[in-house]
């Protein structure tokens, strides 16, 4: 194994004791290792840099997404050995992409409620109206609130326990009385499908069969949703998301 293969391993490694999940980084990283060794290299060069992160076909800002993960590896590489280049800011910046937060009303959240109510059957539609309600007044990420097991609603103090959040860390959420009686009434639904063997089984907000929520499949029924409300873009910017909810 070349020596900057060892050095990723190293840096994702002490990243990861700091909180960060690295998805992509621990995907390209050994890729753009492979492609510097190809080369005959052993140390990051801005050209070599460059040349990694615009050898896929794809958008400007892939490429940019690729080359701010060597940035930063290099950085890292840099403060322990200056003969790694660093590549500067200015090479192929990312173009601009936050989207402008969609700030629902009172009464389009009532309506993204009432039109979960027009969904196929009874659990399906007490789901998805619940987890639009828990989104709406607790702020909660999507992925955090189809991760929640039961067993992280507290009923007697009120609060809900949000683990492995972002960077990793945990926090708790407290509830609303009128909150707390929704998710009681919710679990207490004849038609939730009992525990299993399965290791979904856990979820606090379940599918059909049972199964935890897909975040997926959450996403693709909240745009029907909002199609059936009448909610629309503001702007080409500024589009109803359920991110959106948290705002």
């Amino acid at each position: 194994m070349s020596s900057l293969r060892l050095a990723v391993g190293e840096y994702l490694a002490m990243r990861r004791a700091l909180g960060f999940k690295l998805s992509r980084e621990e995907t390209l990283l050994p890729r753009f290792a492979d492609f510097i060794d190809d080369r005959g290299e052993q140390h990051v060069s801005t050209d070599a840099a460059l040349a990694w992160a615009t050898l896929p076909a794809g958008s400007a800002a892939w490429w940019a997404t690729r080359l701010q993960i060597v940035r930063s590896f290099a950085a890292h590489l840099h403060s322990i050995d200056p003969v790694h280049e660093v590549p500067p800011l200015d090479l192929l910046p990312r173009p601009p992409h936050r989207a402008t937060p969609y700030l629902y009303s009172q009464e389009q959240i009532n309506a993204l409620i009432a039109a979960a109510g027009t969904l196929r059957t009874p659990l399906r539609v007490a789901t998805m109206q619940t987890l639009l309600g828990l989104l709406a007044v607790t702020g909660m990420r999507i992925g955090e609130a189809v991760g929640l097991d039961r067993d992280d609603f507290d009923t007697r103090n009120g609060y809900l326990s949000v683990r492995g959040a972002k960077f990793g860390k945990s926090r708790e959420l407290a509830l609303h009385p009128t909150t707390v009686t929704a998710l009681q009434r919710y679990l207490r639904r004849a038609d939730r499908p009992p525990p299993s063997s399965s290791s979904d089984s856990s979820a606090l907000l379940v599918t059909a069969v049972g199964t935890r929520l897909s975040t997926k499949d959450v996403q693709r029924t909240f745009t029907t949703l909002r199609q059936r409300a009448g909610i629309e873009a503001r702007s080409a910017s500024c589009r109803p998301r359920l991110h959106d909810m948290r705002h």
